[in-house]
């Protein structure tokens, strides 16, 4: 399954909470103004400026922080809080762009407060698993109504806490 309308941000928010996902995906944005949304954005904004191709929108669906040499895909993030909704999303990009016949592609994400970089690789069985999540997300958007509530360590700090617990 190749589903050009499913963001990378959509994939992140699966690993994430689904609630949020749900949110998002329905047109009830919240991180507009969320204080830890504008300092990751600051960090993105204020990192890596000697690329020109920063911020490369693709289909509407993947925006990708940036690629360097040799064909190496950046995914800039703040923190490893939530690192596996982070590895995700860029093996979602790598996936996306395999499908549209772009080869030999390496990923990283970097961490630049951390001063660290993660490798991210795309195997085959990472795209098996992409197609389940892919037609899960679907299923979880078109839902009339959001999944329940996951109470996860990080709910305090999200900018949906509101619409999930007042």
């Amino acid at each position: 399954m190749f589903e050009r309308n499913i963001s990378g941000l959509q994939v992140n928010y699966y690993f994430v909470c689904k609630k949020k996902l749900w949110y998002y995906s329905n047109d009830l944005s919240m991180e507009s103004g969320n204080e830890n949304v504008e300092i990751g954005k600051v960090v993105d904004e204020t990192s890596y400026n000697r690329n020109n191709n920063k911020h490369i929108m693709i289909d509407n669906a993947i925006n990708i922080d940036f690629i360097s040499e040799h064909n190496m895909l950046h995914e800039v993030k703040k923190s490893r809080k939530i690192e596996k909704a982070s590895e995700w999303q860029v093996k979602y990009y790598m996936y996306y762009l395999k499908k549209r016949g772009v080869e030999n592609l390496k990923a990283k994400i970097d961490y630049p407060l951390l001063k660290q970089s993660v490798m991210v690789d795309l195997t085959k069985t990472d795209e098996e698993e992409l197609e389940k999540i892919l037609s899960d997300i679907k299923i979880i958007i078109n839902s009339d109504t959001p999944p329940l509530t996951e109470n996860k360590k990080y709910c305090k700090s999200c900018a949906y806490y509101e619409f999930c617990y007042i």
